[in-house]
């Protein structure tokens, strides 16, 4: 009986080890009920807003220069409910590892799933524009709510921990949906389409470009802002629909998503038009309930020159 070299490299058998300990620990941490999990996000709230005081200089930044009109106190109150919800995204996001489909259809619900259905009657692709807003995690878990025959999948930029990397790879394909690397977007999704495939893929295309892919630029939440565009370019090349996913946070876990057509005809749209109508619609989103959105991320740490 032979053994490969990879096998018996106790370097490897060890960090093999490691990381089923590690997934074990998740999982069984997962179990827990989300109310309990709730009681350790107020506490890792306290932690992470007044004793690391976790990016707090650039989302004090971020809320003061998106909402100049507000007072003082209403921004501070966004400001502690931004972190509440930051803790509560954590463990929500820990608790798919367990979650159930029947569990995660009541607690993540898309109101209008039948119509996004239909749009693949004449399209083989809708491209969905969504924010880092609300738990955009559970959004994976659209997989339980399309038919058969429906390819979901949403892009994802690796992680440079292999642990957390692959962590939330196998978070993000818990309830059926695809992962697609985004540096590898355009071969996959081509390759889908040469295989006949009726897809769903989603572009959570709020974040701040490298500035060699800066095409557009648009006011956003009072500021001027570099968009991605990788989305509408790759939309229009395979003549996609596109739709907006509106999300609204009912309660404590309990989300609420409806799909808002953007274009069926994305061709006959003048370029970057679908990525300012998107930032326009987040905008609208995010002034609802300001407090559920990243605003921890450098979100306008470019400058138009």
């Amino acid at each position: 009986m032979s053994f490969s070299p990879l096998f018996l490299n106790p370097h490897h058998v060890m960090k093999n080890l490691l990381y089923k300990f590690g997934f074990g620990c998740v999982w069984l941490f997962s179990c827990l009920p989300l109310g309990l999990l709730y009681v350790l996000s107020d506490l890792l709230f306290f932690l992470v807003r007044y004793v690391v005081r976790y990016r707090l200089a650039v989302v004090r930044r971020n809320v003061a220069r998106s909402f100049p009109e507000k007072t003082p106190a209403e921004r501070n109150r966004i400001i502690n409910g931004f972190y509440h919800y930051f803790c509560d995204y954590i463990f929500e996001t820990l608790k798919l590892y367990s979650m159930s489909v029947s569990e995660i259809r009541r607690r993540m619900v898309f109101t209008n799933i039948p119509e996004v259905e239909a749009l693949l009657r004449d399209h083989d692709f809708v491209f969905i524009y969504l924010g880092h807003y609300g738990n955009w995690e559970w959004v994976s878990s659209l997989g339980v709510w399309f038919s058969e025959g429906i390819y979901p999948c949403q892009l994802y930029k690796p992680i440079r921990n292999h642990f957390l990397d692959q962590l939330f790879l196998k978070l993000r394909r818990h309830f059926r949906s695809h992962n697609i690397d985004k540096n590898l977007v355009l071969r996959e999704i081509l390759r889908l389409k040469s295989e006949g495939k009726k897809v769903v893929c989603g572009f959570i295309s709020d974040q701040s470009p490298k500035p060699i892919d800066i095409h557009e630029w648009v006011d956003f939440l009072h500021q001027d802002t570099p968009c991605f565009t990788g989305a509408e370019r790759i939309g229009k090349k395979l003549n996609a629909a596109f739709v907006y996913l509106d999300v609204e946070r009912k309660s404590r876990g309990h989300y609420e998503a409806t799909f808002e057509l953007m274009s069926g005809t994305p061709r006959e749209i003048p370029d970057w038009q679908l990525t300012a109508d998107f930032m326009q619609r987040l905008e609208t989103t995010i002034r609802r309930q300001p407090e559920i959105w990243l605003w921890s991320h450098k979100r306008w740490k470019h400058q138009r020159s």
